[in-house]
């Protein structure tokens, strides 16, 4: 199976509005594995793992997030993968 392996930060009104808990929503839905964490510059990181299609579908629920986000970027990078298990919001 060809597991793609993405880091997306995630720019705008990202904090404060469900973000993470959200992403691991979709996460779990999509069989989407990874971390997701705030950063210190108000942004949302995320680690995901996830065959292409789900992978396609998780960056595009990114680019949305939850009802009260205000997604301004959405910054997507290749990476190798770490062969995550699970879906963990990280603080």
């Amino acid at each position: 199976m060809n597991i793609l392996h993405r880091e997306i930060l995630v720019k705008g009104r990202v904090q404060g509005v469900y973000f993470r808990a959200s992403a691991k929503s979709a996460a779990d839905k999509l069989n989407v594995k990874g971390r997701v964490r705030n950063t210190p510059e108000g942004h949302v990181w995320i680690a995901a793992e996830a065959t292409p299609g789900a992978m396609s579908a998780f960056i595009e629920w990114c680019k949305q997030g939850p009802p009260m986000a205000n997604v301004t970027a959405c910054e997507v990078t290749e990476g190798a993968p770490e062969h995550y298990t699970d879906f963990v919001i990280q603080r």
